[in-house]
């Protein structure tokens, strides 16, 4: 029978991940399979690979045929490699010692390109926290500064009026003084006026009472006048 290596969809909507197994090639793409030889983790990253290599280079040996994505996936975690390198030792251009090493220096240096891809990621992700932290730290003082900026004229207004009460204070002070000047010298004056005036009005009250005694004398004249004028009668 074929044998397929292939990817088995699992997880939810929109976050899916796959197993990678050894399935008949007649078998629906989610039904029964083989052998699972590992598990593909995309929403990772980098993503999520972990993979049986030993159990996927026998199926290749036995004649199993991966799919694209499958042999990409093999490939990257040498599986196809050591499937190679154990076709030179069937064919004695190889020992296993020699296939090993050579396997293993391969392991390392790809372990070292995955390492600096991961620091790479790392780096990228501190950098964009630093520039996030600069952007909202600069946002942060435009909108102190603006703060600072709408708060500045209500203070010097309120230095101005302070100033300005200050300064109407002292005039006010002054136009006080002026005013008691001017308040005590007509009081001096109005009392001489009203003193004068009594006087005067003394003055006046005299004659009047001289009238009167010229009145009644007259009277009096024409009284008698009028009695000697009966007694001649």
């Amino acid at each position: 029978m074929p044998v397929k290596i292939r990817l088995q969809r699992h997880g939810k909507k929109g976050k899916p991940f796959y197993w990678i197994v050894a399935a008949d090639s007649r078998a629906k793409r989610d039904g029964k399979f083989l052998e699972k030889l590992g598990i593909y983790n995309p929403n990772t990253n980098p993503a999520t690979i972990e993979l049986n290599i030993d159990n996927s280079v026998s199926w290749l040996q036995n004649g199993a045929q991966p799919s694209d994505t499958a042999r990409a996936i093999l490939s990257y975690k040498g599986a196809l490699m050591k499937h190679h390198l154990l076709g030179g030792v069937r064919k004695g251009a190889l020992t296993e010692e020699q296939m090993e090493a050579k396997f293993n220096a391969w392991l390392e240096e790809k372990e070292k390109t995955i390492a600096s891809k991961v620091g790479g990621l790392d780096k990228a992700k501190a950098d964009a926290k630093k520039k996030a932290l600069a952007a909202e730290k600069e946002a942060n003082e435009k909108r102190a500064l603006a703060a600072t900026t709408v708060e500045e004229p209500a203070e010097t207004a309120n230095e101005t009026t302070v100033e300005e009460v200050k300064e109407t204070g002292d005039a006010g002070a002054e136009t006080v003084e002026t005013v008691e000047e001017v308040v005590a010298t007509p009081a001096a004056v109005v009392e001489e006026k009203v003193a004068a005036p009594a006087e005067e009005v003394v003055e006046i009250a005299e004659p009047a009472k001289e009238d009167t005694a010229k009145t009644e004398s007259v009277e009096t004249k024409v009284a008698s006048k009028e009695a000697a004028s009966g007694e001649e009668e």
